[in-house]
């Protein structure tokens, strides 16, 4: 499958300080927060496949979903924009609409901004038929991106993720036994258990829930990973027992925080000179440290967490919570 090269990779791999002080635990970090200024996180590695997908079929309209602050509809908007093509976003309502952080973002480079209802974000289909239909009646060429961009072929971002991880390996002279990652819409977490099956590795690949409860997020899954094999020369079967996916920390829900999730972010970020965000990566760092503190993560000695970037979800509404007014 064809890719177009745009990520700053391989992301480095660092020791993370803070669980070793604090838990007495070996944790490293993947800086895929580091991918790129304007795209950066993890949905860029998706992106690049899509988009070369997109430009094989000569499309030259990009249409994806997600929340008012989501990551991937800004790294989609943006890369729109730098390959001269045209993004239509449609976001789900929010109580908190304000033109900030993501949404900013997404208006500066040009998006087309369509804001869904909650009922009618349950099921997008008739929306994008519609708009779909009318794009093409006024000439253009739409490409459909699902939510964060995970399908078969974004999910594909991460099998190669793995197989620099293992190169990563090999160069630092350490085996991780565990890899962690926040699982939303599902491609990353999918692209490394796809990559980890495929090598004939055994390592256990955590999917930290911020989303969804784990029944829907491993259902999600199982498709996604079903939709990877037409795209890879090894024919993968995977069932449920072979995810693992952990929900105890996806708190008040999606994008909504506590205070007790916030002063985590700001004690690792004040420790470790490393900022997490509060919607994907601060919950499930969060949730790592408690795991590990509970004792619940026995077999695992070497632990790889990715940080999936996301560092514009930190509204003002978020800082009032932490800070108030400042």
């Amino acid at each position: 499958m064809e890719k177009i090269e745009i990520a700053n990779v391989p992301t480095k791999v660092e020791k993370v300080d803070f669980f070793n002080k604090h838990l007495n635990k070996s944790v490293f970090i993947k800086r895929d927060d580091q991918t790129g200024m304007g795209s950066s996180g993890n949905k860029i590695r998706k992106l690049e496949y899509l988009l070369a997908d997109a430009k094989n079929r000569k499309c030259d309209y990009l249409i994806t979903c997600g929340g008012i602050q989501s990551n991937h509809a800004r790294a989609t908007a943006v890369l729109a924009a730098k390959y001269q093509m045209k993004s239509l976003l449609i976001l789900k309502e929010s109580e908190v609409n304000r033109t900030e952080g993501n949404l900013f973002l997404t208006k500066l480079v040009g998006a087309t901004i369509k804001v869904a209802t909650e009922d009618e974000y349950q099921d997008l289909t008739p929306m994008i038929a519609k708009l779909t239909k009318e794009l093409i009646a006024s000439g253009h060429n739409p490409y459909v991106i699902p939510m964060g961009g995970s399908n078969g072929i974004g999910a594909l971002g991460y099998v190669e993720a793995y197989y620099e991880i293992l190169l990563q390996e090999q160069e630092l002279g350490i085996v991780f036994d565990t890899i962690v990652v926040t699982n939303g819409s599902g491609g990353t977490y999918a692209g490394l258990l796809y990559g980890n099956k495929e090598s004939n590795q055994n390592k256990t690949i955590i999917g930290m829930s911020v989303l969804n409860q784990r029944e829907q997020a491993v259902h999600d899954l199982l498709h996604i990973l079903e939709d990877m094999d037409q795209y890879r020369d090894h024919h993968l079967r995977f069932s449920a027992e072979e995810i693992n996916i952990i929900d105890r920390y996806i708190g008040l829900g999606y994008g909504k925080s506590q205070l007790d999730e916030l002063r985590f972010i700001e004690k690792f970020a004040q420790e470790e000179g490393i900022i997490l965000d509060p919607v994907y990566t601060g919950k499930s760092m969060y949730g790592l440290y408690n795991e590990l503190k509970d004792g619940k993560l026995q077999g695992s000695q070497n632990i790889l967490f990715i940080h999936t970037g996301g560092i514009f979800g930190w509204t003002d509404e978020k800082i009032k919570m932490l800070y108030g007014a400042i």
